[in-house]
């Protein structure tokens, strides 16, 4: 095993990988290295690895957060977009057999299978990344509605996103995202970041966030699709009241009266605003104009 001095995300060392190979940083990949020993041990410390689990890892740059999990996990997957940055993590992980680098985009990739390949002999999986921010959103959507077999994703993103994603009803930060990470998962903010951890710094305040995945959602919902097309349009425009904006996605042509005698079963004020609604009144909601006849 390396001793501490030659851990990857020293900056001394980041340096040293980077010049040697002749890198440079990719604005279009959102790539920003961690240099910092201390974030990438609470990250790994969150995703509560031991010898018999394994790490999906998404975007591992040169490598730091890798080495770590390498240390911790029975099987680490690594999965890099910019081909690159394979050379290199095919050299820094060198030490760890149990690594497997695949050169490829996470949002094409048939994760299900790579399940099956990489996971076999494992007894639970973690996701633990620093996610590239411009695709935060739709990599953990795929991971959660793919419905792998998932104990918990430890990533960090965009501060602001991790506190959208685990905001309460009522909050300002409470939204569509919420209700859709919330109904597959248990969101808890882990730490917040400061830029000067990264090379190159972002230029965002970042977070770490867990999602710990449920076994099943929180609610009794009768069609998933039509419960998200109903929370959509609750929050198309958010200074309309849910009457409002339920009015014009799936009653555009009638009176109000149909729509305030449903919502009225839901037991839901029309006047209400779509933040103010919790996930059971959602559920509650949508499968009332499900059995309505009301669809998308």
């Amino acid at each position: 095993m390396m001793n501490g001095m030659d851990d990857i995300a020293s900056p001394r060392r980041t340096k040293e990988i980077i010049q040697r190979h002749g890198f440079s940083f990719k604005k279009s990949l959102g790539q920003n290295f961690l240099i910092d020993q201390n974030i990438l041990n609470k990250i790994v410390a969150a995703a509560d690895l031991d010898s018999t689990k394994g790490a999906l890892e998404i975007g591992p740059g040169i490598g730091a957060l890798t080495e770590k999990l390498a240390q911790q996990a029975k099987a680490v997957t690594a999965v890099e977009i910019d081909q690159r940055l394979v050379p290199i993590l095919q050299e820094v992980l060198e030490p760890y057999p149990h690594v497997r680098i695949h050169h490829a985009d996470v949002l094409k990739t048939d994760l299900e299978a790579l399940f099956q390949q990489d996971f076999a002999d494992v007894s639970k999986v973690s996701v633990v990344a620093n996610l590239p921010y411009y695709v935060t959103t739709p990599i953990l959507m795929k991971l959660l509605e793919e419905k792998l077999p998932l104990e918990n994703i430890v990533v960090m993103i965009q501060k602001e996103v991790a506190e959208r994603m685990a905001a309460s009803p009522g909050t300002k930060d409470y939204g569509s995202l919420s209700i859709a990470v919330q109904y597959y998962s248990v969101p808890e903010l882990v730490c917040i970041v400061p830029r000067t951890v990264f090379i190159p710094q972002p230029n965002v305040e970042s977070a770490v966030i867990r999602l710990t995945v449920r076994e099943q959602p929180p609610v009794e919902v009768d069609d998933e699709a039509f419960f998200f097309l109903v929370v959509q349009a609750s929050f198309a425009q958010r200074r309309k009241t849910i009457a409002n904006n339920l009015k014009s996605r799936f009653f555009p042509g009638e009176g109000r009266e149909r729509l305030e005698a449903l919502l009225s079963e839901a037991g839901i004020e029309p006047s209400r605003r779509g933040e103010t609604l919790s996930l059971q009144e959602y559920a509650t909601l949508s499968n009332i104009l499900l059995k309505a006849g009301i669809r998308g």
